[in-house]
């Protein structure tokens, strides 16, 4: 590594699928030597994103959107940067600023296409700060609540889903991140 790279994690889980891809991602971050700050959307309040080399955000998928939280902070993290100066018309680029964005779905019912707005909604808030996305990481994974989602979905069966096959294969994209943009 070229110098200290400095990522912030913030993501919101209800059931445990979207953090254990947050701490997938942590884990090939810190493997490939970058400083990883790890935190619930809760605990995220004060974060600058402007401070990272990398900000990474994690949610599932609540029927197309992002759940009210995470919805509540990025829109009050957005009013902030506006009221300091930091959106400009055309959304120019800042070298420097890049986020990867990560969904959780179970898409019983058009699969992967139910995250999608998801992750380019969220995506709008980082590009208006001149944000690089650097990924869109869409992770199938166990819907909790509803037996059948998982097993007579348009996914098939996806229990026990995220798996750890699939959450290494997270950690080693992650890895990667670190020397493509450092």
């Amino acid at each position: 590594m070229n110098k200290e790279f400095k990522v912030a994690i913030i993501y919101w889980s209800k059931t445990g699928n979207t953090e254990k891809v947050a701490f997938s991602i942590q884990d090939g971050l810190e493997e490939a030597g970058a400083k990883v700050e790890i935190m619930k959307v809760k605990d995220a309040e004060n974060v600058d994103f402007l401070a990272y080399d990398l900000v990474c955000i994690g949610t599932p998928s609540y029927q197309w959107c992002p759940p009210q939280k995470l919805e509540d902070y990025l829109k009050d993290k957005f009013s902030y940067y506006e009221d300091q100066g930091y959106v400009k018309l055309g959304a120019p680029k800042v070298k420097g600023r890049n986020v990867l964005l990560f969904c959780t779905y179970s898409g019983p019912h058009t699969g992967k296409n139910e995250a999608i707005p998801v992750l380019k909604y969220i995506g709008q808030f980082f590009e208006h700060l001149g944000f690089e996305i650097v990924g869109e990481w869409y992770t199938l994974s166990e819907f909790h609540g509803k037996e059948s989602i998982n097993t007579q979905g348009r996914m098939g069966d996806i229990r026990g889903l995220p798996s750890e096959k699939g959450l290494e294969k997270i950690k080693d994209k992650s890895y990667k991140l670190v020397n493509k943009y450092n």
